[in-house]
């Protein structure tokens, strides 16, 4: 067992065991970033990810959070790539203003068996409400990516559903570790302030999916490049008030 060190290291060479891991402000963290991409020698365009831990436990006893996707819109966009989006509608006129919208695929039952027998794939499925009791045999094919309200893919606004999923973001916990989301959140070479804000924009996406009642949500947080390791990061101030707890009680634990 090792007592820390007071302070922080004084070299760029130390024995990491023998001081508290450090927890970053997010602009700090990501000029540390950039700072490790120019000492690497690697290139200024990679990708910077977002790794929370999350507390899936609820109220109740034995009762946790499902493992979750979620899609969302970044206020600021790091990539051009066209999402394939599937659209489910039996009305000509919808299938037209889906078509005009460059939806992959358009049309009703008929598409159902083609998905089953995987001749037909999309990055997002979106449908009208009327068509709900006719996708059932779907449910356990498309899983999580299955047409659902909260997820905004349930509308007869063909339109905003585009806008919203042609640039969607999609977040997903880790299914076999439970409580871990790892998620590409902007590109290096981007505006501090703007990594920054796609970080909020992420955060506050999961939080909406744990009862603030149930207690804190996100546990800690690393910000990292694919070149480098993670840095934990102070994020008390884009969390529910009932999540401060637990993002200063990381202090201690390091």
């Amino acid at each position: 067992m090792y007592t820390y060190m007071e302070g922080e290291p004084e070299d760029d060479v130390y024995l990491k065991r023998l001081f508290p891991r450090p927890i970053y402000e997010v602009d700090k963290a990501i000029n540390l970033l950039k700072k490790f991409q120019v000492l690497d020698y690697s290139h200024p365009k990679q990708g910077v990810y977002l790794d929370l831990t999350l507390d899936m436990a609820l109220e109740k006893k034995k009762k946790k959070v499902e493992p979750f996707v979620s899609v969302l819109n970044f206020p600021f966009p790091f990539t051009s790539k066209a999402k394939k989006i599937l659209v489910f509608t039996e009305k000509e006129y919808e299938i037209k203003i889906a078509e005009e919208n460059r939806a992959v695929f358009a049309g009703g039952s008929a598409l159902i068996q083609k998905i089953l027998d995987d001749e037909i794939q999309a990055d997002f499925y979106v449908s009208v409400p009327e068509m709900m009791p006719a996708l059932q045999p779907l449910r356990r094919k498309l899983k999580k990516r299955f047409p659902r309200l909260p997820q905004n893919s349930i509308n007869h606004d063909i339109v905003k559903m585009f806008e919203f999923f042609k640039a969607g973001h999609e977040i997903a916990v880790d299914e076999e570790r439970g409580n871990l989301l790892q998620t590409q959140i902007a590109m290096l070479d981007m505006p501090n302030n703007e990594i920054a804000a796609n970080l909020e924009a992420v955060i506050t996406d999961v939080c909406r999916h744990k009862p603030r009642s149930s207690g804190p949500f996100v546990v800690r947080a690393f910000l990292r490049i694919s070149t480098s390791e993670g840095l934990l990061i102070k994020i008390a101030h884009l969390l529910p008030q009932e999540e401060v707890k637990a993002e200063e009680s990381i202090k201690e634990s390091f």
